[in-house]
């Protein structure tokens, strides 16, 4: 599949697969500039590109496991939709309890893109059964 991109700044980064689309499902995104983020702040960290989905597929904004683990820091799960022309921007969170810096070129996120389903709701009065009904939060102990 081929999607076209848009470099908003020529030292944007292109989207990479650290090992290939074979044994990577997300696709590295690198920040556009340093940036500093206090412990319990969130701030978005520009990448400098957009791009053009095909109805019918989005882009997920994902964390990257090394950096919760390591760092304690985070990005927010984001969709970009298909009719979104806008640059991407990643949202993260320091959990630690320093400041984290951000280098301009770090790996910050992962982008996956995948096709997903549009639904029309069908209202009614009764849901029909299941093994697991209406339990959540925990139902199904550890």
């Amino acid at each position: 599949m081929r999607i076209r991109i848009k470099k908003l700044n020529p030292d944007a980064a292109m989207p990479h697969y650290a090992h290939g689309p074979e044994e990577d499902a997300g696709m590295d995104l690198r920040a556009l500039e340093r940036v500093v983020l206090s412990p319990g702040v969130a701030k978005g960290v520009p990448t400098g590109l957009a791009i053009e989905l095909p109805p019918g597929y989005e882009a997920q904004i994902r964390p990257r496991s090394g950096m919760a683990l390591k760092h304690s820091v985070t990005v927010n799960f984001g969709t970009i939709d298909p009719g979104y022309r806008g640059e991407i921007g990643v949202v993260m969170f320091n959990l630690g309890r320093a400041d984290y810096v951000v280098e301009k070129g770090d790996r910050i996120a992962q982008l996956v893109v995948a096709k997903y389903e549009a639904v029309e709701w069908d209202e009614g009065d009764e849901l029909g059964d299941s093994k697991r009904g209406a339990g959540g939060f925990g139902s199904s102990g550890r």
